[in-house]
């Protein structure tokens, strides 16, 4: 049994819970695992378990989500990918950690090129699952999208919170859609800690602390299906991404203009898996970890 610790650290002014596993920095070479949305740091466990014997693995909940600080209590526009990634900084200041291979899926992915482009002397490397970025562009709101992406504007409501949370019923119905659903490739990946994730965003202020990140991203949203997105030049970190080809929120197609955010691409598709890899197929997904940060350190 691989034991998890878990730990209270205070990062860019906000405590963020974090849970790890392996040895420490000073021992094996640092990996931190950002979590997307509906998720906390329990979504890596699978992952951290088949890691923690090479790598020492740090996964915080972001500020807002699990049992880390939601120093906004109402809906609020400051839960951006940059906000993040300084509190990532902060967070890898305060345990004493130079630099650090960060892994990413969906928001942590967003949070991971934020750091990429503002703190790339920090980081040894990036991998993400299943990756929003710039290129996407329009084709998120194509007519046959529609019917994926309706949350998105859900989350901007001042009662979404409200609503979903109005029972446990129905924040479990809520949240388990979008764990079911998304996962193409194993639709029961998630079964046996719905109720762990259902508990968690109960948790006073864990709906909206989710939701903020919607609010903070609607205007480079907007501006993304409007084909508005500013040119960035591209992310020069090594970056591995594998993509499940089963992703109904994120289809496989949407790699093809990656090249263009990330300049030292590793991209592959991942068979048999929908928008969670890592959870879905946990044996693979940390074999893949494994070997890009092998072949970064080689």
């Amino acid at each position: 049994m691989v034991e998890i610790r878990h730990e209270t650290v205070t990062a860019n002014g906000v405590r963020l819970h974090v849970a790890r596993a392996g040895g420490e920095p000073t021992e094996r070479p640092p990996l931190v695992l950002l979590h997307g949305w509906p998720e906390f740091w329990l979504t890596w466990e699978p992952v951290m378990t088949r890691l923690s014997d090479r790598f020492s693995l740090i996964a915080p909940d972001l500020r807002g989500f699990g049992a880390s600080e939601k120093p906004d209590p109402g809906p609020s526009d400051r839960a951006g990918p940059e906000v993040h990634a300084a509190d990532i900084v902060g967070l890898l200041d305060a345990l004493g950690i130079a630099r650090a291979g960060v892994i990413g899926h969906d928001v942590g992915a967003s949070v991971g090129q934020a750091l990429g482009r503002a703190n790339p002397d920090r980081l040894t490397g990036l991998f993400f699952f299943d990756c929003p970025y710039p290129g996407i562009g329009p084709r998120l709101a194509q007519p046959e999208m529609l019917a994926e992406i309706w949350y998105q504007s859900f989350h901007l409501k001042p009662f979404a919170a409200q609503v979903v949370g109005a029972s446990r019923e129905s924040c479990r119905a809520y949240i388990g859609h979008f764990l079911r659903h998304w996962a193409g490739g194993n639709p029961a990946a998630f079964d046996a800690v719905l109720d762990a994730f259902t508990d968690t965003f109960l948790t006073p202020g864990n709906l909206q602390g989710g939701f903020n990140w919607y609010l903070s991203q609607q205007a480079a949203r907007l501006a993304m299906v409007r084909g508005e997105a500013p040119a960035l030049p591209p992310i020069a970190v090594p970056t591995g991404i594998r993509w499940g080809t089963q992703d109904p929120l994120f289809p496989y197609a949407w790699t093809d203009r990656l090249g263009e955010t990330f300049s030292r691409l590793d991209l592959a598709p991942f068979e048999g898996a929908g928008h969670f890899p890592h959870r879905e197929r946990p044996d693979r997904a940390a074999e893949e970890i494994a070997r890009f940060f092998a072949r970064l350190e080689a």
